[in-house]
């Protein structure tokens, strides 16, 4: 296992994060323990969950997944050997804290959620999960879907600064160590970058956003910024939430996968990966990985861990073997002619969702 600086911490974060977020719907809490003794023996020290886990989201599994790390934690005595990260959930969700706005209360409140779960008096890395505001994220992110003119044009600097000043009193209480970003953009890490130094207020140290084959929007720009104010970049679903595998192609839908679970939810949306530039972009990069003999998965998540801006590679998975196949892909060498024809293909398809 290789490991990389953590933003301006002074820590040093396996290169992959083990993600948990199917932990309490798609796998069982045996199963979760199972992943991180598996996990931890490959040299994995940096672990990603949320308040909101499990996925797909319900009232009923919320939290729970910080509850089955908490009780790993409980009965292996590993808190030591993990960096973990937790988030917490932005607005919108209407069973989390009424569905509002963050402020200086559900902060404090959410933290102290997220420790009772967890089983454990500290938080090494607490993220924002998504931003207070319309961000390009989650099937915004082309030309031509947002308006910042028209939308949330009122923001100002003193909801940031009520929440960085929040975040900057349980980092004081010694509650949580660092704080980081997740689903947000480059404006939005400089602004909390500029209140941090104006208010003397502890800096954002990371931020997590969707990265793969399928979706690369964050470079340059984002990309940019974290490598020059020392920014982790941190990308998840970089397997495209399973997509980049194959499962999915002509309108499959395997028992016990996200998008079958997904379909059962009242006023279910299609997915907005499952269009027909995703599909075609997947198997075209299906054909790139059988010309030379390798894994699609393993290929994808080698992608994502050989860009220069990324620090680790959040993956998840639902069985013990994909973990396996998933931490081995990081010990692979992608040719020039591999990374060639992967750039052929991303031509033809630079944002398909």
């Amino acid at each position: 296992m290789r490991y990389s600086p953590f933003g301006k911490t002074g820590l040093n974060v396996s290169r992959v994060c083990l993600g948990t977020m199917t932990w309490g719907q798609q796998n069982s809490e045996s199963d979760g323990h199972a992943q991180m003794d598996y996990a931890t023996s490959r040299g994995v020290n940096f672990f990603d969950t949320a308040e909101l886990y499990a996925v797909p989201v319900t009232a009923a599994t919320t939290g729970r997944t910080e509850e089955i790390i908490g009780t790993w934690f409980e009965k292996t005595k590993k808190r030591s050997d993990v960096i973990l990260a937790t988030k917490i959930a932005g607005p919108g969700i209407p069973h989390i804290r009424g569905g509002s706005v963050l402020n200086r209360e559900q902060v404090l409140k959410a933290v102290d959620s997220s420790l009772d779960r967890l089983r454990t008096d500290y938080i090494d890395l607490y993220q924002l999960h998504w931003p207070m505001r319309v961000s390009p994220h989650f099937g915004r992110n082309r030309a031509g879907i947002l308006n910042f003119q028209e939308s949330d044009h009122h923001i100002s600097d003193a909801h940031f600064h009520e929440v960085l000043d929040a975040l900057g009193d349980v980092v004081k209480q010694g509650k949580v160590r660092y704080i980081g970003l997740s689903d947000d953009t480059a404006w939005g890490i400089m602004t909390y970058l500029r209140l941090s130094e104006k208010y003397n207020l502890p800096r954002m140290h990371s931020i997590q956003n969707e990265f793969s084959l399928l979706n690369r929007s964050d470079d340059p720009y984002v990309a940019e910024v974290c490598v020059r104010e020392d920014v982790s970049y941190l990308p998840w679903s970089p397997l495209a939430a399973g997509m980049l595998s194959g499962k999915y192609a002509n309108s499959a839908r395997p028992v016990g996968s996200r998008w079958h679970l997904e379909d059962q939810l009242p006023r279910r949306m299609p997915s907005f990966r499952d269009v027909p530039q995703s599909h075609a972009a997947v198997s075209d990069y299906i054909k790139v990985a059988a010309k030379y003999d390798l894994d699609v998965c393993q290929m994808a998540l080698k992608f994502v861990d050989l860009q220069p801006f990324v620090t680790s590679t959040i993956i998840g998975a639902t069985n013990l073997d994909q973990l396996k196949s998933n931490i081995d892909a990081f010990d692979l060498d992608l040719s020039s002619d591999v990374l060639s024809d992967i750039n052929e293909v991303y031509k033809t398809y630079p944002l398909p969702f």
